[in-house]
Parts: C-alpha cells; structure tokens; sequence
C-alpha cells in the first residue's frame, strides 16, 4: 500500500474546497452568534460513558473506540457533537435560564452513512437549552433555513415529524421493549405488510394507528387525517397541535413543508418534535434536528433541549466548485513603499502573492491576472 493513500472514505480537502468551507463556516457562525449563540469548542477525544450519554446504541456503533495510555479507560472519537454541547450546558456552565450554543468542528463515523458518504463529517449546528415550549423549536428552525440560505441551499423542503406519537401508542399497547424495536425499524422502512404482521397480537385501535402512520405523509391535510383517525390520547392531540403551529410559522421560509408522521429518526435520542431539510441535487437531508429533552438527564441535570445540526462537507459538496479568487503578483523587491502597498490591498481582501527569486510557477499556476509595478507614482496594480 502506497503511503500516501487515505482510508476508505475519507478524503483531503483541497485549496478551492477548503477555502469555500471555511468561508461558509466562518459565515454561518457569524449568523448563530449574531442571534445570541455561542461559540463552543469540545475536544475531538472523550470517555465513552460521555459520548454515548442519552444517544442510544446506533451512536456506539458509529464511535471509533480506543484505550487512554494514561488512564487506561475507553475513549472515544466523537461521532457526534450534540451531546458534548449538552454536557458543556449541564456541567461546565450550569446556568438556569435559557442557553444557546453552537459549534462547527470534525466527527468521525465508523462506516460511512451511505455509499458516496464520508466518514469524516464536517458538523456544524447550533443547540437551545433551557425552554421546553414550541417557540424555541420554531427558532431553530428558522436558524437552520437561514443558514441553509446563507450555505447556497435553496429551495428547501422541510419535514416536521413527532416522535411522541409513535412512542404513545406503543406504549398505551403494552408493547414489548423486543417488539417496539422491530416495530421501529418497520416504521423507518414505511412497511405497512410489515406493521401488519407485527401488530396482529395488538388490540384493534393500536394495530389500526400503528399501520396508519406510514400513509400520514404530505401536507396540512395529513394532521387533519391523524386528527380524525388516530387515538384521541392527550400526547397526541398535543403533538398534532404543536406541529399544526409549528408549520404556520415556519411555513414561509421554505418552498415545501410536509408531515411525515412515521419519521423517527433518532427515536431514541429525540423526545418530541423532529425535522430535516432536504433540497434538490442531495439525496439525503441536507440538515437535521429535533427535540432531545432527556439527554441532559444523563448528566445529571434535566434540562429541555432542542437543536440542529449538518454536514457542511456534504451540503457543498453538491454545489457547483468555486474558483479560487485571483492574486496580484509583486515583485521581490525590498523597498519599503512596495511592502506598505502589499500591506494596503491584503488589508482590504486581496490575495497578493510575492514573485521569490528564482520561482519557475507559471501564470496559471500562481494563479494571478495583476501585477504590482512601479511608475512614477508609486507601486500600482496593473492588469495583465
């Protein structure tokens, strides 16, 4: 094997690629911290028991796991950097009013998500502790669609689903802790024969309104079907209405807003209601979040929650490649009013690059359409 090679699945980012990315990030994280979030930077290596804290077993599969020299206890590479915000919220700033975090850094996945996948996801995303109403999910929803917009993803569809009503029915069934996992994963797939055949022991009512969610997908008019055939339980009925207000005020930052009632995604980590964006050139959700009130309990202190996250590798990954902003060249000169003119025009965003002695790069190479030359004046740009 060459030593230059890289692992399956994960990749350099290369000068035009990084420089959009890192364009992006910087954006996206003026926005978050324009609307009060604040920047947080966890470690890239943690304990297991941390990382994994309220995230469920999928989370434990994706996390490359290996042995502290020091302590001699299991570490991991984070996968995730959600419940690290969630631990720096409940222990390192324990404050009791509303908190607002963000963060953008590098995770590391065991197996890629799918076949065009990383493993190395670049995350970015912002999380609101503290406030169990709907109008802290409406906010970060709406942080999500303007930073979609500010990434260069529009139009975007978005889907609102609510974990409480799966969780509901099976538990108001009696259901068994090894039949809701096999009702999950035929929830996730849509398979309606499926559902039937695992519900047949269940009583009519819950057979009828497990196999009914994977058809409550569309619009408006999907909460008005749930309304009339659903269990009349009050943690429906509520999660009805919270979706219902939810979408009035959410719907005119996207193009197309859908109900997707059978959406559990993580259905172990979430606790209410749960989104995703999607756009048209990804095939997958170009961002994703929900509700996750439990997971503060796992570090000891309760606390709502709620937040968005996404891969901005993925995300403009399938934007058109940019091109890398044009150089002035200027001569290696040493004369002071050539370097405090280099100075000037760095300071106000152009790229000068100094012409080293003996440098056989050419044009394209150096990548410049100007030149810094000397007249009578002084050091001006000229165009070449």
């Amino acid at each position: 094997m060459h030593n230059w090679l890289l692992p399956e699945y994960i990749e350099d980012m290369l000068p035009a690629g990084a420089l959009r990315f890192e364009r992006a990030r910087r954006q996206l994280l003026d926005w978050f911290h324009a609307c009060g979030y604040q920047l947080v930077i966890p470690p890239l290596l943690e304990y297991m028991p941390s990382l994994l804290s309220g995230t469920g077993r999928d989370m434990d599969l994706k996390t490359f796991k290996v042995v502290d020299q020091l302590s001699g206890h299991l570490m991991g590479l984070r996968a995730d950097i959600t419940p690290q915000a969630a631990r720096i919220d409940a222990h390192l700033l324990n404050r009791q009013g509303v908190v607002r975090l963000c963060y953008a850094g590098s995770v590391l996945h065991t197996l890629p998500d799918g076949q065009m996948q990383t493993r190395e996801p670049l995350q970015i995303g912002a999380e609101l502790f503290g406030h169990a109403g709907i109008e802290s999910d409406v906010e970060i929803q709406q942080l999500m669609l303007r930073a979609l917009q500010l990434a260069g993803v529009e139009p975007v569809q978005l889907d609102l689903g609510h974990v409480a009503i799966f969780h509901s029915l099976i538990e108001r069934a009696g259901v068994s802790p090894e039949l809701e996992v096999e009702l999950f994963q035929a929830m996730q797939g849509k398979d309606v024969p499926g559902l039937t055949e695992l519900t047949a022991t269940l009583d009519k009512a819950a057979r009828e309104a497990l196999c009914l969610l994977p058809r409550l997908y569309g619009g408006t008019e999907v909460l008005d079907d749930a309304q009339r055939h659903l269990p009349g339980h009050p943690e429906i009925r509520k999660a009805l209405d919270d979706l219902r207000s939810i979408g009035k005020q959410v719907q005119n930052g996207v193009s197309s807003l859908c109900f997707d009632l059978a959406e559990l995604r993580g259905y172990h980590y979430h606790s209410g209601v749960v989104f995703a964006a999607y756009a048209a050139g990804w095939a997958n959700a170009v961002a994703l979040g929900g509700r996750y009130d439990e997971v503060g309990k796992t570090f000891g202190r309760s606390r709502p929650a709620t937040g968005f996250s996404m891969d901005l590798r993925a995300v403009l990954g399938a934007l058109p490649a940019p091109a890398l902003p044009k150089a002035i060249l200027a001569p290696y000169v040493q004369d002071a009013a050539l370097q405090d003119r280099i100075s000037l025009l760095r300071a106000q965003g152009e790229v000068v690059v100094v012409d080293l002695p003996g440098h056989q790069m050419n044009r394209e190479e150096l990548n410049y359409d100007r030149v810094l030359v000397q007249g009578d004046g002084g050091w001006s740009v000229v165009e070449v």
